[in-house]
């Protein structure tokens, strides 16, 4: 049995950037066609914020936050 193992934000990004870029193939119109390649690479763009966010984290130790987390930050204290 193989193990499954959910797509990085990294992958899931570029994957996107794919999905815009064949579209904007596709597309007869002129306009369109520069939305959907400009969407790609705005996907693109994310995809390296998240490459460097991941290495970021590794070397510093951090680990992912938990967004499905109902618990709030804790405040700080305001100063008088």
């Amino acid at each position: 049995m193989r193990k499954v193992f959910p797509m990085s934000m990294r992958d899931q990004y570029r994957t996107k950037a794919a999905e815009f870029q064949a579209r904007a193939l596709c597309e007869s119109d002129r306009m369109t066609r520069l939305h959907f390649e400009n969407l790609a690479k705005d996907y693109m763009r994310l995809a390296e914020l998240a490459d460097r966010n991941a290495q970021i984290d590794a070397i510093y130790g951090l680990r992912a936050h938990n967004w499905d987390s109902k618990q709030k930050p804790a405040r700080r204290a305001r100063r008088p």
